[in-house]
């Protein structure tokens, strides 16, 4: 179920999941670390959902409302994945594409 060709910001957020459940299974597998691993799969992931939800909003109000909770859990997810690379968990290349 691929949504290529449609909205762009949908696409990002999908396949930022994607590379957060990565992440995610890296760090439980290779650094056996579980609480900071958590945390960064249930914001990192969170984000994607809330873009989608919003699309589907039943107003305006919830459409602002579901990227504003969608921009809340970026920002989380940002400071988790600093966390991890300045604790060593992860390397900085790790962070780009």
């Amino acid at each position: 179920m691929s949504s290529k060709g449609g909205n762009l910001v949908i696409e990002k957020s999908y396949d930022f999941s994607v590379r957060i459940t990565k992440l995610y299974r890296y760090l439980c597998e290779q650094k056996r670390e579980y609480n900071l691993s958590r945390q960064i799969l249930r914001s990192g992931t969170s984000i994607g959902a809330n873009v989608e939800e919003a699309v589907g909003g039943v107003s305006r109000k919830d459409f602002l409302n579901k990227l504003s909770i969608a921009y809340k859990e970026a920002r989380e997810t940002n400071y988790w994945l600093r966390i991890l690379r300045d604790a060593q968990f992860i390397k900085q290349e790790m962070l780009t594409l």
